[in-house]
């Protein structure tokens, strides 16, 4: 997949495409000093990374003002980056490696978007309100949702990009978290699975 392919297939105006032009610029400049992602996955990134995290729109409910996202592990952006780029919402990015949030930061700054790089890990970050909790790669459902537990109410679902386990995942997390879950086939992986989850509590 080609930038223009992932235009074509996201319908995105030329404004936010440009945007996203400019995050694959700076992704393949700092790739060279800093292992943002998987050398292999350059090649292809608008379809392992861009439209990996652009199809999670399509699960995105509108509400009547911009919902609040937190991206727990957000590595190089990915999703968070990317839905703040086409406009999902107010994205609150969580990020340990310090190299890799100043890296988002200069995205944000190059992009002139809105979105808030957390340097910190989850667990010691105050809880506050979030609509949507998104996340890839970066820990199993159990464990994502121990971490994210004081930023779930009773109206947060999650959105969560998962690979050929996903089904061992629910089962695990099943017997500590209640939680309606719908599962979607993804398009950019073909063994990947999206989980959208809502009506969270501990048991």
């Amino acid at each position: 997949m080609k930038a223009v392919d992932f235009q074509e297939r996201c319908n995105v105006p030329r404004e936010t495409m440009s945007q996203l032009i400019c995050y694959s610029e700076l992704l393949i400049k700092w790739q060279k000093s800093i292992n943002l992602v998987s050398d292999s996955s350059l090649e292809d990134m608008w379809k392992r990374h861009f439209y990996d995290s652009a199809q999670l729109m399509e699960y995105i409910v509108p509400k009547n003002k911009p919902i609040k996202i937190l991206d727990i592990g957000s590595g190089a952006g990915f999703p968070g980056l990317v839905l703040s780029i086409i406009r999902a919402g107010d994205v609150f990015l969580v990020e340990s490696n310090g190299k890799k949030c100043a890296f988002m930061n200069q995205v944000i700054q190059k992009t002139g978007i809105s979105a808030t790089v957390c340097n910190e890990r989850i667990e010691k970050i105050t809880p506050f309100v979030v609509d949507l909790i998104i996340s890839r790669a970066c820990a199993d459902l159990e464990k994502l949702l121990d971490l994210s537990a004081n930023f779930i109410t009773a109206n947060t679902e999650c959105l969560l990009l998962k690979g050929r386990k996903a089904e061992e995942e629910l089962d695990r997390a099943s017997k500590k978290w209640r939680f309606d879950v719908k599962k979607y086939a993804s398009k950019s992986e073909e063994s990947g699975t999206i989980l959208k989850l809502s009506q969270i509590e501990a048991i």
